[in-house]
């Protein structure tokens, strides 16, 4: 599992820091204990919860070494260590990535999603759970019209030579969506249309259906041309919209304005106004199709607001028949809960691949 910024984080710190196991295990037991606590981390508190017996002085000395590294920052005097972007960064690759989902949680994320009645119910309530696992936003986005899987498509013709188009997905979601073509078609050759991408296009999604259509009107336009041109018409992505159709559920904005990390309250008006923006968190989690990794991480997030480099994301993709259908994620502060949270957006993912829920 990789994680963002890669570049702009490892500026500022020194690897060598963290050449030594020693170093490496004191610096996970600081993010672990700050994470627990949100307090800056003392010498004494690594000592008692290390697994080998070390003194605090001991542990003093490899702290200040992972400051200077840029690993962890002193806010006080007085006061303990912090982890940096960078701690939560060796965290996730080399801590969290290795986790994986308790039964427990699995049994529980599997209950709650087999609740929901519907298919819309069910992305709601994905985005409940997403929540329920971090201090932050649960984000589900269905996958956009042409990555839709089709189970059955209708054509009824409505006044002024309107046509609604039904369109009812593998996973039992319906969307509807009306068009107005520049002809004007009779209902009698609307059922046609419908029986014969019926007939030849179950399970096939919205995209790969026109490209097969656009390849029959080329190969033979007198057997293919007048029926296929018509099903373009009518499934024409301007026509129908679809880079703007797509479902966004979002729970969680009450507990993630709540949280320590944003007590500048033009920062929080800031994000608030961000993640009202369907458009933007849209493209926030697009990042993790193109990603190679199963479960992408991205820590701090300036592009969103200025309260973004207090944020991570942690979000993943869910298939059908090896496409790409839609994305779920968590937007929360950078302390989070980063095993339970990863392997609870991976189990999910595999959820809805495995189901075909979201498409």
């Amino acid at each position: 599992m990789a994680s963002g910024r890669a570049e702009s984080v490892r500026d500022i710190m020194n690897p060598m820091a963290l050449q030594q196991r020693r170093h490496q295990q004191i610096l996970s037991d600081v993010v672990r204990a700050y994470i627990e606590t949100g307090e800056p981390v003392s010498s004494r508190s690594v000592a008692r919860r290390h697994v080998e017996p070390l003194s605090p002085a001991t542990v003093r000395n490899v702290m200040a070494d992972l400051e200077e590294g840029g690993y962890l920052y002193q806010p006080h005097t007085s006061a303990g260590r912090v982890p940096t972007a960078a701690a939560y960064r060796f965290f996730v690759e080399q801590v969290a990535a290795q986790a994986t989902a308790s039964p427990e949680d699995r049994q529980w994320i599997r209950r709650e999603l087999e609740l929901a009645q519907t298919p819309e119910a069910v992305m709601e309530r994905a985005s409940h759970v997403l929540a329920a696992v971090s201090r932050g936003l649960g984000i589900f986005i269905s996958p956009p019209l042409a990555r839709s899987v089709v189970e059955h498509l209708r054509f009824l013709l409505v006044p002024d030579h309107g046509v609604l188009v039904v369109l009812v997905t593998t996973g039992g979601l319906t969307r509807d969506k009306l068009i107005r073509p520049e002809r004007a078609f009779q209902q009698e050759d609307l059922d046609r249309i419908a029986a014969y991408l019926n007939r030849h296009y179950v399970g096939w999604t919205l995209e790969a259906m026109r490209a097969d259509l656009r390849a029959q009107v080329e190969r033979d336009r007198e057997q293919y041309g007048r029926l296929a041109g018509d099903a373009l018409v009518l499934c024409d992505p301007t026509v129908l919209g679809d880079n703007t159709d797509r479902r966004i559920y979002i729970e969680g904005a009450a507990q993630i304005a709540s949280a320590v990390e944003f007590t500048n309250q033009e920062q929080l008006r800031e994000l608030l106004e961000a993640i009202e923006e369907k458009d933007r968190l849209i493209a926030l989690l697009s990042g993790c199709i193109e990603a190679p990794e199963p479960v992408h991480v991205e820590l701090g997030l300036d592009q969103m607001s200025n309260a973004g480099k207090h944020l991570a994301l942690v979000s993943a993709s869910y298939s059908s028949k090896d496409q790409v259908q839609g994305t779920l994620g968590i937007l929360a502060p950078m302390r989070m809960h980063y095993e339970r949270v990863i392997t609870a957006v991976a189990f999910m993912a595999q959820f809805f691949s495995e189901s075909g829920e979201g498409s």
